[in-house]
């Protein structure tokens, strides 16, 4: 999954186009002025990157049984993130079964 998010991340700009303004108003850093790739590493201000790992650090946080998050994750099964596609989500075990086996 990571990876196909990688792959969007790097498509999208190319075909859409990027965000218009500044990543940075303070640095005058502009969403265009960021290439794609692991090019943009380096142009991302430190504070942005400050930003995204402390996103990860709760988002992992969340799937531990301690603090603010411990009644959610005593609830939680692995792999239920809580979303069910339209169409596509059911209850019945016989139909369950028959979509785990097709790709057998």
């Amino acid at each position: 999954r990571i990876s196909m998010l990688a792959c969007m991340g790097y498509i999208t700009p190319e075909l859409v186009g990027k965000f218009p303004g500044y990543l940075s108003p303070s640095q005058g850093v502009s969403f265009e002025d960021v290439p794609n790739g692991l090019a943009a590493i380096s142009k991302v201000p430190s504070y942005g990157w400050l930003q995204i790992i402390a996103y990860c650090l709760y988002c992992e946080a969340s799937a531990l049984n301690f603090g603010y998050f411990d009644s959610a994750a005593a609830a939680a099964q692995p792999g239920d993130y809580g979303w069910r596609p339209p169409l596509l989500a059911t209850d019945d075990a016989a139909v369950k079964t028959k979509r785990l086996n097709a790709e057998l």
